[in-house]
C-alpha cells in the first residue's frame, strides 16, 4: 500500500510540475489550422496536376485518331490502280468499285457517329509521270469553315492534327 501511495504523490507531483511550466499535449488550435493548410495546398497541387494529365490526353487522342485517319487514307490510295491515281490528281473525288464507295479529296469526318463531324481531312494528289506526291492532311472542328488552299499553304499555321505524306510509284 505503502508503494501505491508513492506513486500518485509522483503522479500529481508531475502534474503540477506540467501545469507551473506551462506545456501541454495535443495540438492548439493555431497548429491544426496550419496542418489543414498545408494538407490543402498540396490536395490542390494534385488536382490541378490531374487535370493537366487529363487535358494532355485528350489531346493526345485527338492526334492518335488524326493519325489513324490519315494513315487510313494513305492506305486506301496505295491500292489504287494508275487511272484511279490520274483521275483522283485531277478530280475532288473518285468512286472506287460498283457499291459506290467514295474516295473524297476533302472530307469531313464523323468519327463516333453522333451526327457531328470531329475532322476534316484533306488529300494532296499531285502526278509527276509514273510517280505521285500523297499528302493527306487532318485538322480539327476549328478549320471546318477554312478554305482548302489556305490549309494546304499553311498547315501548321493553321493547326494541322496530322500530316502524313508518301509516294506511290507504278
Amino acid at each position: 500500500m505503502g508503494d501505491n501511495m508513492g506513486r500518485r504523490k509522483i503522479g500529481q507531483i508531475t502534474k503540477v510540475r506540467l501545469l507551473l511550466s506551462g506545456k501541454r499535449s495535443g495540438f492548439t488550435l493555431l497548429e491544426a489550422v496550419v496542418g489543414i493548410a498545408l494538407v490543402a495546398i498540396a490536395i490542390l497541387g494534385l488536382a490541378q496536376m490531374f487535370t493537366l494529365s487529363v487535358m494532355n490526353n485528350m489531346r493526345s487522342d485527338r492526334i492518335t485518331n488524326a493519325t489513324f485517319l490519315a494513315q487510313q487514307q494513305i492506305d486506301i490510295i496505295r491500292n489504287l490502280t494508275v487511272d484511279e491515281l490520274t483521275l483522283l490528281a485531277s478530280s475532288p473525288e473518285i468512286v472506287l468499285n460498283e457499291d459506290g464507295t467514295k474516295l473524297i479529296k476533302d472530307q469531313l469526318i464523323d468519327l463516333n457517329s453522333d451526327t457531328k463531324s470531329d475532322y476534316r481531312r484533306i488529300t494532296e494528289v499531285q502526278p509527276s509521270g509514273t510517280v505521285w506526291k500523297v499528302d493527306v492532311l487532318i485538322f480539327t472542328q476549328e478549320q471546318f469553315s477554312t478554305d482548302r488552299t489556305q490549309l494546304l499553304a499553311n498547315p501548321q499555321q493553321n493547326r494541322v492534327k496530322a500530316k502524313v505524306s508518301t509516294i506511290i510509284s507504278r
